[in-house]
């Protein structure tokens, strides 16, 4: 370790690790499989990169991000280290050149998309007594219970039988306990050492907005800090486009990012990012994910993501102060259940699970922190982080919250505590869904009490009162109790605050009414 702390000072420049790199890096050199969670900005690349210095052999790196493979191969050659990459941007003729090199020995580390495991060449380069680890970048794309599963990472799996002299190590900067368990199944590790960092990042400044108009809203966060480099979020690729031709008509040096551009122009975008000729990339995630700069001072999503996880892993690059901006309205959630539904992943239902706990996230009420610390299964400390829109900025209740309170808080009860939010806010809006007439919950007292808000809205007004005291989730389907604060609001004995939640009511839905 002390030779590699050594060869991490001449080539990075590094006097010091970050937390948990010293015990990835003394994994790898001891050959132990392991699995890392840490932070977007934790230096993950640096714990499989620095051990393969030190190394005789091969260390294969699996990315499904075009972008990361080229960023990482182009800084390891300016330090001097024999990198490559494999991917679907090269020609044929180019892949065969590395495939060569590989059976060769010229490189220390090569970088792969997961796909290129079925190609028999690049098996044969492979030879089992060449490779000493593989370390596996996104490692939660291999779970079904992760945020952005991937078929062909399951074919992942094979490597531990195929290789059994080499070590695997996988990294994500995004795992909940059962994705990490899932993780540590599906690639068969060997007794891993378990890593995961702490999801507190106080240097990030969380706000939450509801969204008026996507290029009015992210010009004006951009102009609050000109010259900064920063990168917006959008999930279509027209959107994309619209907000940079948005930014450069008003004199930002903008470029967009997306999987519909050519591979030329994508490459130019983020090799003029990275020289400082661009203050903004408006991006689809891929970007974000893969990008390697580390004076980011901005991150602007111009809607909602897809997830919680999403969310951690695009938000901070180098542990310094930076704002995280996120501007959402209740179109956001159609938009993308729209497009998860067109996907055929296999794993439809837990990216809407996923996707519902981002939009409850957005209309909570709960310091933002707090709830992604909880989120991956970590105990909060403290009261408020001082570093978020619910901490810091004064916020004005609903007019009528207390009556909204009351009425959800009535359901709970006269349902009789035996259901989850969903269900309830179901009944409460009105909708006549199979399962509400399944059960006979539009025939009961509370049907439609709540209507004609949408489902959507009261989901997020009773996820203000789980965050509030007043309601605690139960068991493996949340069911609903009424805590003692809770039975004190329905008595009207103490108050409640609900803020609104962000539904256009021009798009949603209109409730369908039990039949009279």
């Amino acid at each position: 370790m002390e030779r590699l702390l050594g060869v991490i000072r001449k080539v990075w420049g590094f006097e010091t690790l970050r937390p948990l790199q010293r015990e990835a890096m003394e994994a790898a050199l001891g050959g132990r499989d392991s699995l890392v969670v840490l932070p977007t900005g934790g230096g993950k690349s640096l714990c499989y990169q620095a051990p393969a210095l030190l190394s005789d052999r091969l260390t294969v790196v699996v990315s499904p991000l075009i972008a990361l493979m080229k960023d990482q191969v182009d800084g390891l050659r300016r330090r001097g280290i024999p990198g490559a990459f494999l991917n679907s941007s090269q020609g044929p003729a180019e892949r065969g050149r590395v495939e060569e090199g590989i059976a060769r020995g010229e490189y220390k580390l090569v970088f792969v998309s997961p796909e290129r495991f079925s190609s028999p060449a690049f098996d044969r380069a492979l030879s089992p007594g060449r490779v000493g680890s593989f370390a596996i970048d996104e490692a939660h794309s291999i779970s079904h219970w992760g945020h952005d599963f991937r078929p062909d990472y399951r074919a992942l799996g094979r490597l531990k039988r195929e290789f059994p002299r080499a070590s695997v190590h996988a990294f994500t900067a995004t795992a909940t306990e059962r994705t990490r368990e899932d993780i540590i199944e599906q690639l068969g590790l060997a007794d891993p050492v378990v890593l995961v960092g702490d999801f507190f990042r106080p240097n990030l400044r969380y706000r939450v907005l509801r969204r008026r108009d996507a290029i009015e809203d992210v010009l004006a966060e951009v102009r609050r800090r000109p010259g900064q480099p920063g990168i917006v979020y959008a999930i279509r690729r027209n959107d994309v486009e619209g907000l940079a031709r948005g930014l450069k008509g008003s004199g930002i040096r903008a470029a967009p990012y997306h999987a519909g551009m050519e591979d030329r122009e994508r490459t130019r975008t983020q090799d003029r990012f990275a020289r400082g000729e661009i203050e903004v990339v408006v991006a689809t995630v891929a970007f974000g994910m893969g990008i390697d700069r580390a004076d980011i001072r901005f991150v602007l999503h111009a809607a909602m993501p897809r997830s919680i996880e999403h969310y951690q892993q695009e938000t901070g690059r180098d542990g310094k102060a930076a704002d995280c901006v996120l501007y959402y309205s209740g179109q956001d959630y159609g938009v993308w259940k729209s497009i998860l539904e067109n996907q055929e992943t296999g794993d439809l239902e837990n990216k809407l699970r996923l996707l519902s706990q981002m939009y409850r996230f957005t209309t909570g009420s709960r310091c933002r922190h707090r709830a992604l610390v909880e989120y991956f299964g970590q105990r909060w400390k403290g009261a408020g982080c001082g570093a978020c829109d619910v901490c810091t900025e004064a916020r004005e209740a609903m007019a009528g919250s207390g009556e909204i309170a009351r009425a959800i808080l009535t359901g709970v009860v006269k349902t009789g505590q035996r259901y989850g939010a969903a269900y309830l806010a179901e009944v409460l809006s009105g909708e006549a869904t199979p399962r509400v007439l399944g059960r006979g919950g539009d025939r009961g007292p509370v049907f439609g009490m709540l209507a004609p808000r949408p489902k959507r809205a009261v989901l997020g007004w009773i996820e203000q009162l789980v965050d509030q005291g007043a309601l605690r989730p139960e068991g493996e389907y949340g069911v609903l109790r009424l805590t003692e604060r809770g039975s004190r609001v329905l008595r009207s004995v103490e108050g409640a605050a609900l803020y609104e939640v962000g539904v256009d009511r021009r798009n949603s839905r209109t409730p369908r009414r039990r039949p009279r």
